[in-house]
């Protein structure tokens, strides 16, 4: 048939269905053969029946409703009068009829229900409702109640009436049963009840049937809307429409039946698969396929753009069943040439998959201040998403952390710091060797030399590189390597090392469009490993600073057996120390501290305060007093440091305010403690026994911030022989994965093991506690605390009589002979008789003398008096001055001690000096020094 006929026939079938259309049209606006009016009447039929099964099942609902609060409500009213007060006595009594039937009307007229009555065990009624019915005896079996002592309630149907009742029993107090009570509503009253609510129900069922009818009519009325009121011609027209539209797309599209014939096939289709005309009701398999396909259609399975071969064309395959549900149903598989775009978003995809890279390894490069570690990050990084290999050679003085020369470039050999790869069994050399680049045309000597990314597309034909290493090339190629790219780190334009990529079970070799990628990675590979270096760098001069500040020995002392440990932190090395200081007096003090922020800065200002805290310790004062001083001088520190331009930067750069340190005096004479801390954790005292304790402290502020406003508090202690003093700092207890309260825990139960030495309990400490990458510095100092022993000690009062010197001096020199140190008994003697006068002379009440036999031989002399003596020389005319001139000549060292009430000198003479009466040639009879003034 030609165009023209085909028009005119077309034409011709238009009119007549037109005309046929528009008047089926108009019968279907107006009557139910239309879709509109039957959908209409199917929704009003179904929203009729289903509001009619819901009134019925709401109806029925509530009467049980009902039923049941009835049951509920009559049993907690006989539960309540059953169980009132006087109840078991009114049914017990001559006339329980009297006694009990107002109070039940009352209760029947104040709960709602329809009758209470008060039956005897025989189920006489007492009480009831209607006055004609007592006397009566209750229909019903009560034995439940009257045998089993059972509360229970049924739906009795009987005389009087049909009702919904409760029984309970009433027991008296030896547990027998003396009545029931019975209260319940009737069902009249129930029925009656539930009809009340009918009319509602009516009226709201009535209100949703009106609301569906509504509803399918504004569906109904829309879809006619849709539809145009179309009959059958005009469906068929449409029809044909559609099949010249499906022909005119742009998208193959196939229609298989259940058998898997094909039934349809547009023109697009059949350009895309090379079908013919004759395709048609033909099995897909015989359609000449990719097998793929066939398996796709044949198996009834939904796919959306799948891609699928047809010749050299990818299709992208859509793929839906004709019917939603059953065996038999067809499908329809939609298809569009997307071979272009494959290879569009093949590219796209390579160059997004290298961004990612690029972003990983932002993330994964740098994470810790490690030249090894950030090396081998970048290994990691790149193996496999970009090579199966990966090696990373570094200059030598980047691993130390040193600078790298500026002739780096021309280098002929690094260190493997990094390797990585798909398999274990590599032929390339293992990390720790030298690599060597004596051949200057190999691949790493070319990008060194060039300072840019050089790839080797094949391996085979790199002459150099074979040459460099003939065996170790041989076994690279057997094992498969084919491709390599080597690029090499640079960092402010000066060499660290070099990175190389290799490809083994990778078909693709490097090209021209990796060398920009693996060049930026490098880039930022470089930044991260030049920060380690510099880190390391920083943080070995601050160990080898810190270390140097930190006690190197500690000092001969009989007051305690010390053990101590100090660990830096690997970030970075912090301001934590520690000391032990000899005191006057056989006492020590123990100190350890903590300055906030880590680096050179922290260790210097640690410095500065490990030295200030041991020249205010020759002051002798308490620990309180020491750290007002300390605190004092800090603030004068940060106030002079930050005074002219960039206030804020030089506090924050050179200030120490945020040092926090603990003092503590141990006195082995008495086995008193005193401790003082500004702002740092309290000690652990582990007694003898292995009982630990925290003993509570004022923690006061950090050094530099109270400046004097808010005083330091000392606490007294007493310690027992063998007890332990732990002093720490809080790089200790807190870590990335417990708190303060967790570590002290952990502490406490580490420290609880007894008959332990001062060096096992830091060993098992810090085995129990430190992590393995502590974030904080870490001071450690365990004192185990000694009593000297009272034989050695010897102390007199004297009353402020000069002719109470003498005795002193006489019993002192026996206790020396008692102790066997005759040759120093001319000098103590001589000692004590000018610190005894001069006490008893100028000082106040009380005065006494005290001799302790430790490393040395120390004489005390205390009185009440605060004025502190002077050294001074007195000339050939003076009467006197020349007392205290003695003492400091003949003395090792001589001092004075402030407590809270007055004062003590001392002088210190070494126990073994067998030559210590130098000059007593030019000393005057002692009798006659007694009357030498000061």
């Amino acid at each position: 048939m030609n165009a023209r006929a085909h028009r005119e026939g077309r034409d011709g079938r238009e009119g007549q269905d037109g005309r046929d259309g528009r008047k089926g049209g108009k019968d279907g606006r107006t009557g139910l053969r239309s879709v509109a009016g039957q959908v209409f009447a199917l929704e009003a039929l179904i929203a009729l029946l289903v509001i009619a099964a819901a009134v019925f099942v709401i109806f029925h609902q509530a009467q049980r409703d009902t039923e049941r609060d009835a049951r509920i409500r009559s049993l907690a009213v006989a539960e309540a009068f059953a169980h009132a007060p006087g109840v078991d006595d009114a049914l017990t009594s001559p006339d329980p009829t009297a006694a009990l039937q107002k109070r039940a009307e009352a209760t029947r007229l104040a709960t709602g229900v329809d009758f209470v009555a008060v039956l005897s065990p025989a189920g006489v009624r007492y009480t009831d409702s209607k006055p004609e019915l007592i006397g009566r005896v209750a229909t019903g079996d009560l034995t439940r109640a009257t045998v089993d002592g059972e509360s229970f309630t049924e739906l009795f149907r009987g005389a009087p009436n049909d009702a919904v009742r409760a029984v309970v029993p009433v027991v008296d107090e030896q547990g027998r049963t003396v009545g029931m009570v019975s209260s319940g509503i009737e069902v009249q009253s129930i029925t009656d009840a539930v009809q009340d609510r009918l009319p509602l129900l009516v009226g709201a069922a009535g209100g949703a049937l009106a609301l569906a009818v509504g509803g399918a009519g504004l569906v109904s009325r829309r879809l006619r809307r849709q539809t145009h009121g179309l009959g059958p011609a005009e469906m068929t027209r449409m029809k044909e429409h559609h099949e010249a539209v499906l022909h005119a797309v742009r998208e193959g599209v196939l229609i298989v039946g259940p058998d898997h014939r094909l039934l349809l096939a547009n023109d697009e289709a059949r350009r895309l698969l090379g079908l013919t005309a004759e395709a048609e009701r033909r099995h897909v398999s015989e359609l000449g396929l990719d097998p793929h396909t066939v398996e796709l259609l044949t198996s009834g399975r939904a796919a959306t753009d799948e891609v699928h071969r047809a010749g050299d064309r990818l299709l992208a395959v859509s793929v839906r069943p004709t019917l939603t549900a059953g065996a038999e149903s067809g499908s329809v598989m939609t298809m569009r040439d997307t071979t272009e775009l494959a290879a569009v978003t093949g590219r796209a995809a390579v160059a997004r998959g290298r961004l990612q890279l690029l972003y990983e390894a932002g993330v994964r490069i740098g994470t810790t201040l490690e030249v090894v570690r950030t090396a081998e990050e970048l290994a990691e990084v790149a193996v496999p998403r970009f090579a199966d290999f990966a090696t990373v050679e570094l200059l030598e003085p980047v691993l130390r952390g040193e600078e790298p020369p500026q002739d780096a470039a021309t280098t002929t050999e690094m260190r493997r710091t990094a390797l990585n790869g798909l398999r274990p069994d590599q032929p390339l050399q293992p990390v720790g060797e030298t690599i060597r680049f004596d051949v200057s045309s190999t691949p790493m000597a070319t990008a060194l030399a060039a300072g840019h990314a050089v790839a080797q597309a094949e391996l085979a034909s790199a002459e150099g590189w074979r040459a460099q290493d003939p065996e170790g090339a041989a076994q690279a190629l057997a094992y498969g390597m084919h491709s390599l790219l080597t690029v090499p780190l640079l960092a402010r334009g000066v060499l660290l090392g070099m990175a190389n990529f290799w490809r083994a079970d990778t078909p693709e070799s490097f090209g021209e469009e990796d060398l920009s990628f693996a060049e930026e990675l490098a880039a930022r590979a470089a930044v991260a490993i030049d920060n380690a270096r510099r880190f390391t760098r920083e943080h070995a001069m601050a160990v080898t600073l810190q270390r140097s500040l930190l006690p190197r020995a500690l000092p001969d002392q009989s007051a305690v057996d010390v053990a101590y440990r100090y660990l830096p932190a690997k970030a970075g090395v912090g301001g934590d120390w520690f000391d032990v200081i000899p005191l006057p007096g056989a006492r020590v003090a123990l100190v350890v501290g903590d300055v906030v922020g880590h680096g050179l800065h922290a260790a210097a200002t640690m410095g500065r305060l490990r030295t200030a805290v041991h020249n205010f310790s020759t002051l002798d004062v308490p620990p309180d007093e020491l750290l007002g001083h300390l605190d004092e001088l800090t603030g004068r520190i940060d106030h002079r440091e930050s005074e002219g331009p960039d206030v804020e930067g030089r506090r924050r750069d050179e200030g120490i305010t945020g040092a926090t340190c603990l003092y503590a005096i141990y006195d082995p004479a008495s086995g008193r403690c005193a401790v003082a801390s500004a702002g740092h954790p309290g000690p652990a005292l582990v007694g003898p026994d292995g009982r630990v304790e925290f003993p509570e402290l004022s923690p006061g502020l950090p050094l530099g911030l109270g400046l004097g406003d808010v005083p330091f508090e000392t606490t007294e202690l007493r310690l027992p022989e063998g007890s332990k003093l732990v002093l720490f700092t809080d790089g200790l207890l807190e870590d990335r994965g417990r708190d303060l309260d967790t570590g002290l825990a952990l502490l406490g139960s580490t420290l609880a093991r007894p008959d332990r030495t001062p060096e096992q309990t830091c060993a098992d400490v810090l085995a129990t506690l430190l992590s393995p990458s502590p974030r904080d510095d870490i001071a450690l100092l365990v004192a185990r605390t000694r009593l000297l022993d009272r034989e050695r000690i010897a102390e007199w009062e004297v009353v402020r009589d000069p002719s109470a010197v003498s005795p002193v001096r006489n019993a002192a020199a026996a206790k020396l002979t008692e102790w066997g140190l005759d040759g120093l008994a001319f000098t103590a003697e001589l000692i004590l008789s000018e610190l005894i006068t001069n006490a008893v002379r100028y000082g106040a009440d009380p005065v006494r003398v005290r001799l302790l036999h430790d490393r040395t031989l120390i004489c005390e002399v205390s009185d009440g008096s605060s004025t502190s003596p002077h050294l001074r020389h007195a000339t050939t005319t003076d009467e006197g001055g020349r007392g205290l001139y003695l003492v400091a000549q003949y003395a090792e060292r001589w001092g004075t001690r402030y407590a809270r009430r007055g004062k003590t000198i001392w002088a210190e003479l070494r126990a073994d000096d067998s030559d210590a009466e130098p000059m007593a040639a030019a000393v005057p009879d002692l009798d006659a020094l007694e009357d030498l003034a000061w």
